[in-house]
């Protein structure tokens, strides 16, 4: 049955160097609660950030991370504004540093790249944690599978320095759509599924939200899980890292809502990081949903969701299984949280 084809298949996807002097500014501290960039077409940029205490921002940017021209503002804003800026130059990725009137600056970009043959492909950074620091950008980003990628897009992708590959999907899926790789990534599969979710596929519905919860709590405690959110969680004190399962919603939205959490990203981030999945993936979602049979659409569409209560079961089962989710960390991962921290942390 065609139904039993497309449900099976979603159920799968189950310090910057500059060559001139940056401002200085001091105590060392990011005095920002919130800092964003997000690219409209056209090539503007809508900025918006909050700086308590400062009264003065200055907003410098460069093609590349590392490459921040400093020699003249492209904006200024007080310390907490709203601004878009726009006629810069082509870049695979503009980056923007804010740089307050006291305490330390802050580099950020928009955390989705654009990149139209890997949708909910967007890095996994840009966040504040509740003691003040933030996710560093540039170095870990989640997606769906490469599969489709064009070369365009795997060029970009290599520019941007993307180097490794964590696979999370199983060796069927491996077979049936093969990653493209970017030049000089090296790629790993973490197979979280193992041999795959036991018990039927659902029928209605209720048992299509059912099964999704139930596959949160699968996510935490199944051996292959284990193994594979270890080995993927551990590749990202490295940089360039990318990890992806089939849509990246499920396998990857849990490694990304552990990252964040061992991170001390706040839990309703955590929270909203996850659901951005149904925005990167409207347009993918209602094409699937064109395609199946319209008795069919509503037992699909639990499965194409990204919903706070298939996350909710997945904390849960962390704290059942393992007293809190920092006993999960600890003694269900195996986690180095100082390290992953160390590496990034601003």
């Amino acid at each position: 049955m065609l139904i039993k084809s497309v449900t099976a298949l979603i159920l799968l996807a189950v310090g910057t160097t500059t060559a001139q002097a940056a401002p200085v500014s001091c105590p060392r501290t990011i005095p920002f609660t919130t800092a964003s960039v997000t690219q409209h077409e056209g090539g503007s940029f809508a900025l918006n950030w909050t700086a308590p205490g400062v009264r003065r921002v200055s907003v410098y940017t460069g093609a590349t991370q590392d490459g921040i021209d400093y020699s003249h503002p492209v904006a200024r804003g007080e310390g907490s504004a709203a601004i878009t800026v726009s006629g810069l130059g082509a870049a695979d990725r503009r980056w923007f540093r804010l740089v307050p009137d006291r305490g330390e600056g802050l580099t950020v970009a928009d955390r989705d790249l654009h990149l139209a043959s890997v949708p909910n492909l967007r890095d996994a950074g840009g966040y504040r944690t509740a003691d003040g620091h933030w996710v560093r950008m540039g170095a870990v980003y989640r997606s769906s599978n490469l599969g489709g990628a064009t070369e365009s897009d795997l060029a970009t992708l290599t520019r941007l320095g993307v180097r490794v590959i964590e696979d999370l999907r199983t060796d069927a899926e491996l077979v049936k759509t093969p990653d493209r790789v970017p030049r000089g990534a090296t790629v790993t599969q973490q197979n979280v599924l193992g041999a795959g979710i036991p018990g039927p596929l659902p029928k209605t519905p209720e048992q299509s939200v059912r099964y999704m919860i139930d596959a949160e709590a699968y996510l935490v405690s199944a051996p292959s899980a284990l193994v594979a959110y270890r080995g993927t969680l551990g590749a990202m004190t490295g940089t360039g890292v990318l990890q992806h399962c089939s849509a990246g919603k499920d396998r990857t939205g849990w490694a990304s809502a552990v990252l964040l959490t061992a991170l001390g990203v706040p839990r309703a981030t955590v929270y909203q990081d996850y659901l951005d999945s149904n925005t990167y993936l409207a347009a993918r979602n209602a094409a699937i949903l064109a395609q199946a049979p319209a008795d069919q659409r509503e037992v699909i569409r639990p499965q194409l969701d990204s919903r706070a209560e298939y996350l909710d079961n997945g904390f849960a089962e962390a704290d059942k299984r393992y007293g809190s989710f920092t006993g999960y960390l600890d003694q269900g991962l195996h986690l180095d949280t100082a390290a992953l921290r160390a590496a990034l942390l601003i």
